[in-house]
C-alpha cells in the first residue's frame, strides 16, 4: 500500500509561515505542533518572504499570494 500525500490549504500554509516570520518561532518550534516537516515549513516561509517582497513564485508553486493576510507583518503592513 502506498503512502498518500497530504495537502494543505493556502490559509494553513500562511498561518504556519507566519509563526516563523511574525511571531519569532524557529522552524523546528513551529513545525512540530502543526504536524508538518521542518523542510516543508522552510519552503513555505521562503515563499511567503518572496511574496511579501512582491515576487510572485512560479505558478506551480503559487500557494499563498491569493490568501488574505491574517498575520501581522513586522513592517506593520
Amino acid at each position: 500500500m502506498s503512502k498518500q500525500r497530504r495537502t494543505f490549504s493556502p490559509e494553513f500554509k500562511q498561518r504556519a509561515a507566519c509563526l516563523v516570520l511574525d511571531q519569532g518561532y524557529s522552524h523546528t518550534e513551529a513545525s512540530r505542533p502543526v504536524g508538518i516537516g521542518e523542510s516543508v515549513l522552510r519552503r513555505w516561509v521562503q515563499q511567503l518572504q518572496l511574496e511579501r517582497q512582491g515576487i510572485t513564485p512560479h505558478p506551480v508553486l503559487y500557494l499563498l499570494h491569493t490568501v488574505q493576510p491574517e498575520c501581522n507583518h513586522q513592517d506593520g503592513q
